[in-house]
């Protein structure tokens, strides 16, 4: 099963964990559209020739959700889920998959495999997803920083993340944006306005800027909108363009903004997304086999392994003021 938001790499789980159990004469089935899938019984039997190559595509061959309502709901899908006669249940998520699941089932028998573009998950270093995110960013820095100078303007460029910059930071760096925003480092606008002043009139042509979803300021609260739609009741957004207007007004530079949104999401797997998750997928499949239930798949210390399943869930993982990134690009001269 899939759930929550879909994430690059996802295909890849699935293809290799697959591969793994049917070349082992496990029978594989496959649930529908996340949560809602078990609710509703859909099913597909997972084949050999049906998974094959899927690992490069964007997207979840099983389809997923993150609007399912799940409260008061746990005799429900219990019943629903013995119906399925399944063994157990291995599950690529995020944090909401894994306390949904441990509140509605606590006693299934589940192979965890963290997801999330925003690499916010604890217990693992690296969710699968966040080098395409971050690739997605890189490449449109990249490519904004020819019309930036052009037309000698600011482009803003707002990522995703929520309360954690780990995508701005990452795609930001590895394109040498001039300014990387994120939440876990509220910004001086006026030491802001004075680095972006100095760039102007030290005669560069253009910059851009990357900024996350909740960046803020220093005393102020992150752009966001209340949505019932949305899995955690808000959304955010609008910093991006917010930042734009701000530039021109406190600075000499003209500005525009862009908003890449899902396109972070709907990219094909890097390579780097691809080895990750093939490893984790056979090693999904290996617990499996093993009858070593409970347990996550997760990267730590340059390795795929095994821990606790309850090790993926608490508060977001942000970034720590001195984190090695952080300090990288202070020693760029980016502002940070």
């Amino acid at each position: 099963m899939t759930g929550g938001g879909d994430a690059p790499g996802l295909n890849g789980i699935i293809e290799a964990a697959s591969r793994v159990l049917l070349k082992n004469n496990i029978e594989v089935v496959g649930i529908l559209d996340g949560f809602e899938g078990i609710f509703s019984r859909r099913t597909k039997t997972i084949t050999m020739d049906a998974i094959m190559g899927i690992h490069s595509e964007a997207g979840t061959f099983l389809g997923t959700s993150n609007k399912s309502k799940l409260i008061g709901r746990a005799d429900e899908f219990q019943n629903c889920f013995a119906s399925l006669k399944l063994d157990g249940l291995i599950a690529a998520g995020g944090d909401g998959t894994f306390k949904g699941l441990q509140s509605l089932a606590p006693d299934l028998k589940i192979i965890g495999v963290p997801k999330t573009i925003d690499n916010d998950l604890q217990g693992t270093e690296i969710t699968f997803g966040f080098d395409t995110a971050c690739t997605v960013v890189a490449d449109s820095v990249d490519a904004l920083r020819s019309t930036a100078n052009a037309h000698h303007r600011v482009m803003v460029v707002e990522t995703m993340g929520r309360t954690a910059g780990w995508i701005a930071l990452g795609g930001g760096l590895a394109s040498g944006a001039d300014v990387i925003l994120i939440p876990e480092r509220p910004f001086s606008r006026e030491e802001l306005s004075q680095f972006l002043t100095k760039a102007h009139q030290d005669g560069k042509s253009g910059m851009v800027m990357v900024v996350s979803e909740a960046a803020k300021a220093k005393g102020e609260n992150a752009i966001f909108t209340e949505s019932l739609k949305s899995s955690t009741g808000i959304r955010f957004g609008g910093v991006g363009e917010n930042m734009a207007r701000w530039i021109e007004n406190n600075s000499p530079w003209e500005a525009r903004h862009v908003v890449l949104g899902h396109l972070q999401r709907a990219r094909q797997p890097t390579t780097t997304d691809r080895f990750l998750t093939a490893s984790m997928g056979v090693m999904a499949a290996e617990l499996v086999l093993n009858q070593k239930w409970n347990r996550a798949v997760v990267y730590r210390e340059g390795k795929v392994m095994d821990a606790p399943l309850s090790d993926l869930q608490g508060p977001p993982r942000e970034i720590s003021p001195d984190h090695r990134w952080v300090k990288l690009c202070q020693s760029l001269g980016i502002f940070i």
